[in-house]
């Protein structure tokens, strides 16, 4: 995406996105809405978030996947980031423009639920949710999903694409 030039962001940031997948090969999504806008409903988005300064794409995964789910994984579990794109929208009030990194990783676990221990103030508001998805669930359903091309990319992307 190309990014306006008089596009006003009130943050940038760069982010990392996790496609868990289980062993079943079904990938974690989180129902998300927007506490100060609910008008917006509810999407399902990747787990995953910000990078600090001078975290490494994995590290980054690594620590948010700990940080959203409780689930640890060392840094080299994750496939290196084959898809990148950046967005923007409009969360809590603020316009973003996000450089994203989407990376995917497989654990030796089977659905299980993720733990709301360590995240943060607004991700225990916004993550209203979980589901663990087929591919062809997320391809075929009609609900909504960030990235919103989540549903046409996933098998490409999975598919070393």
């Amino acid at each position: 995406m190309q990014v306006p030039a008089d596009l006003v962001a009130d943050v940038e940031r760069t982010s990392v996105r996790v496609v868990l997948r289980d062993l079943a090969g079904h990938l974690l999504l989180f129902d998300t809405v927007d506490p100060l806008n609910p008008a917006l409903g509810s999407w399902w988005e990747l787990p995953g978030g910000g990078m600090e300064p001078g975290e490494s794409i994995s590290g980054t995964a690594a620590r948010e996947l700990a940080e959203e789910t409780g689930l640890v994984l060392p840094t080299d579990s994750f496939e290196p980031s084959t898809w990148t794109r950046t967005a923007t929208y409009l969360r809590r009030g603020r316009r973003v423009l996000q450089h994203e990194h989407v990376v995917a990783a497989t654990i030796a676990l089977t659905a299980p639920a993720p733990s709301r221990e360590h995240r943060t103030a607004e991700e225990l508001e916004d993550y209203v949710g979980h589901r663990w998805w087929s591919v062809e669930e997320v391809r075929t359903s009609k609900a909504r999903f960030f990235p919103g091309r989540l549903p046409d990319l996933l098998a490409a992307f999975l598919a070393g694409e």
